[in-house]
């Protein structure tokens, strides 16, 4: 909440870095703007059938309490959006070079498109984010769209680029599907880690959060061994191929790390530089286990080929 207006910030496009710059009963104005974008949210969450969430949506006026500022988070949040920019300005470029295959290549065209279109939507999503001010399932599904985005590049990076498979059993295909799909699953629970711990920040000091998370929390923990495992198991089934070992061995440190991080939160109560480590690491793991994917199955095209 750093930027209580999106796509500005405090009604500027370079942000404020003291409490004087700010505009005057910035704190009222915000509350309301942000009441105003969340009732036409809930409208669209009903036509979608969602009416229960809509209503909880405006049932709940602790959302339109505006936070302190702060000028770290600020500029954190300032960061964020301009990195969105240049993303958003990579995918146009992208979209404008597949316009010439269209017709000898339509899936570079048609999925630079949806990477394109599901960018944009990335974006009205995230002042979604803002003005629920950060109600945690919007933030898993934030989260979740940006591995949908990851997935969409990686396959045109893979589409692209040359036909390079690998003479790898099919069953190291089948393999890093139940790879990531232990990784969504442990993904999916750290979401509602983190979900708790948003809740548990306004009543316990840092210290006590771990102690008081609950039954997810449990499983995230346990689950990150069954990750471990088959990231283990995949390597040890690839480690023969001399192409596909080097990146099988940066998958392996990869999980590894992500474990160590999520020890390291659980165990030193969760300092906040570790949050977006460990995020991170698990973001560029779910992007390499479907490179490797691609790399491993026998090839699918969406031309028809």
């Amino acid at each position: 909440m750093g930027c209580p207006d999106w796509p500005k910030c405090f009604g500027s496009w370079t942000p404020p870095t003291s409490v004087e710059q700010l505009p005057s009963h910035y704190k009222e104005n915000y509350s309301a703007y942000r009441e105003k974008k969340n009732q036409k949210f809930a409208r669209y969450l009903r036509l979608m059938g969602m009416n229960e969430t809509a209503d909880k949506i405006l049932a709940d006026k602790s959302i339109l309490t505006e936070a302190d500022f702060n000028p770290l988070k600020t500029w954190i949040e300032y960061v964020n959006r301009l990195v969105g920019v240049v993303i958003g300005v990579f995918i146009i470029a992208v979209f404008y070079r597949s316009i010439p295959f269209r017709k000898d290549r339509p899936v570079l065209f048609w999925l630079s498109m949806i990477t394109l279109l599901a960018v944009i939507f990335q974006g009205w999503f995230g002042s979604i984010v803002v003005s629920t001010n950060l109600t945690t399932w919007t933030i898993s599904v934030h989260l979740f769209l940006a591995l949908m985005i990851v997935g969409f590049l990686i396959y045109l990076i893979h589409a692209s680029g040359e036909a390079l498979y690998f003479d790898a059993k099919s069953s190291n295909g089948w393999l890093l599907i139940a790879c990531m799909a232990m990784l969504i699953i442990q993904i999916f629970f750290g979401t509602e880690v983190r979900r708790e711990i948003d809740v548990l920040s306004s009543k316990f000091p840092r210290e006590n959060w771990v102690t008081q998370l609950g039954t997810d929390f449990m499983i995230h923990r346990s689950f990150s061994w069954i990750v471990l495992i088959f990231g283990l198991v995949f390597f040890l089934q690839i480690r023969k191929t001399i192409v596909l070992k080097t990146l099988s061995r940066v998958l392996f440190l990869l999980i590894l790390s992500s474990l160590v991080t999520g020890a390291g939160m659980a165990y030193f109560d969760v300092p906040s530089a570790l949050q977006p480590v460990h995020l991170l690491l698990a973001t560029v793991t779910f992007g390499v286990e479907l490179f490797l994917f691609f790399k491993v199955s026998k090839r699918i095209s969406l031309d028809g080929e």
